[in-house]
């Protein structure tokens, strides 16, 4: 048996992790799509260095773009396996890939119109809105801490890892000659203390463990200070200078936050008398499905629902769905919260809000995650005096804030006590993945000291035997 590493080596996204088994199985974790590389995208994209009419399974992780949004290019190219995922993560994905398929459409056509101006032929999208349609036939939904027969050598078990709704660590137990293999993959770590979701549980020993190091050289403010933080930034931007207040914000997870979090402020009276928009059609759509599943959800969550129905609305809330309606929060005046994705500003609403506010100095643009290097929200994180938004230089003249403890990835302390729950010296070998390779290098030593032992940093396409 092996296991080679497709993307998500020493970077973060990506995620494509491919497990041929001995009797010849193919077993592919996670099939996530490059976001944030630049002109490399659509090649990374489009070479996947297997074919995928021979991959047996793909299982899902959880539903983030980064770890799901190849899914319709696998279709695309003949893939009709089975994608194994917990409930949860494959409602989500029956409306972000769709999504991600409109987008590829969207995109390809206005890059084709440039490519006529320069006399050069058409190119196609990496997939339609139709492949994403189809390929969620494929998709098996199986409850937490549920035994699942793939097939007769290949059992799977999800736990839940507190990242997203619905994400879990794939417990994958093969059965081969020498008896059975136990490897588990955590795919992206939540925090022990979510505003919204239960804290990570614990997994099953295994042979191998495959996790992720995204924060593996760093450390989370504390989460009530990140509360009192998005409380000031509103009231300063908004009551004090009367400006916009714009909140670049991944659709699924950090906007539910947000809401949650300003919705507990309305009602204990702390937030200011401003309008708060919520303009993402896939934020809209992905908090009707956390209302789906208040299984997920953690105590704090439940209780507010005992007198508060809906953690997810108040009277100053406003979700935005149409083109229009979005366009029309450019023309406002009065100072308002726009939070709108995406969270590292590459594309979607957000950017159009950028382009119209980011010149005014009475305005502020908070972000809440992570951005990599190459993205518009690196650019103005880093604090560039102006930036090119489609194509326009922009002056940046907002004000510039970051929250990080907003992160739903854990830091590296958080990582290591999740891992707490496995004996490293059952554990043959470690493999960090989804992290840089500063990052990835710095956890590695720390688990070292944790007592862990053969812990890898494997390079894309990296092979190992198992």
């Amino acid at each position: 048996m092996k296991i080679e590493f497709m993307g998500a080596a020493r970077e973060v996204t990506g995620s494509k992790h491919l497990i041929t088994t001995e009797a010849g199985k193919q077993i592919l974790l996670d099939c996530g799509i490059y976001q944030g590389k630049g002109l490399e995208t659509d090649s990374l994209n489009r070479d996947l260095g297997f074919d995928p009419a021979e991959i047996d399974h793909i299982i899902l992780s959880h539903a983030h773009i980064d770890h799901s949004g190849l899914i319709p290019y696998m279709y695309r190219l003949g893939f009709r396996g089975s994608v194994v995922c917990t409930n949860a993560t494959r409602d989500l994905c029956s409306i972000m890939l769709p999504d991600s398929g409109h987008i590829q459409e969207g995109d390809t056509y206005y890059f084709n119109k440039k490519r006529a101006r320069q006399g050069l032929p058409p190119v196609e999208p990496l997939y339609t809105l139709d492949d994403a349609k189809k390929c969620l036939g494929l998709f098996i939904g199986v409850p937490y801490n549920r035994k699942f027969n793939i097939d007769e050598n290949i059992k799977v078990k999800f736990t839940n890892t507190g990242h997203m709704l619905g994400s879990g660590v794939v417990n994958l137990e093969i059965k081969n000659r020498g008896g059975v293999t136990r490897i588990a993959y955590t795919g992206d770590i939540g925090r022990n203390v979510n505003r919204i979701l239960r804290a990570p549980d614990t997994f099953p020993q295994c042979d191998y463990l495959i996790t992720e190091s995204t924060y593996g050289n760093r450390l989370h403010p504390a989460q009530q200070d990140a509360e009192t933080e998005l409380l000031r930034v509103v009231k300063e931007t908004c009551a004090e200078k009367g400006g916009k207040l714009i909140i670049p914000s991944f659709a699924i997870g950090r906007t539910q936050e947000l809401v949650h979090s300003l919705n507990n402020f309305f009602n204990d009276g702390l937030l200011p008398r401003v309008k708060i928009y919520v303009d993402s059609p896939l934020a809209v759509n992905a908090t009707e499905i956390f209302r789906l599943h208040p299984e997920c959800f953690n105590e704090d969550v439940l209780e507010v629902m005992e007198t508060d129905p809906d953690p997810f609305g108040f009277s100053s809330l406003h979700y935005i769905k149409t083109a229009d309606e979005s366009k029309g929060l450019n023309l406002l005046k009065e100072p308002c919260v726009i939070i709108s994705a995406s969270g590292m500003m590459e594309a979607g609403r957000v950017k159009h809000h950028l382009a119209n506010n980011i010149s005014n100095p009475r305005n502020t643009v908070l972000a809440v995650g992570y951005c990599s290097p190459r993205t518009l929200g690196a650019r103005i994180l880093r604090g560039d005096e102006e930036v090119s938004i489609f194509g326009v230089l922009h002056q940046v003249k907002a004000k510039v804030e970051r929250i990080e403890a907003f992160s739903g990835h854990a830091d590296y302390k958080e990582m290591g006590e999740f891992l707490n729950c496995q004996k490293t010296e059952e554990i043959k070998k470690t493999f960090l993945v989804h992290g840089d390779i500063e990052a990835a290098e710095a956890y590695r030593k720390y688990l070292l000291s944790m007592g862990y032992h053969h812990v890898e940093v494997p390079e894309v396409r990296q092979a190992y035997e198992l």
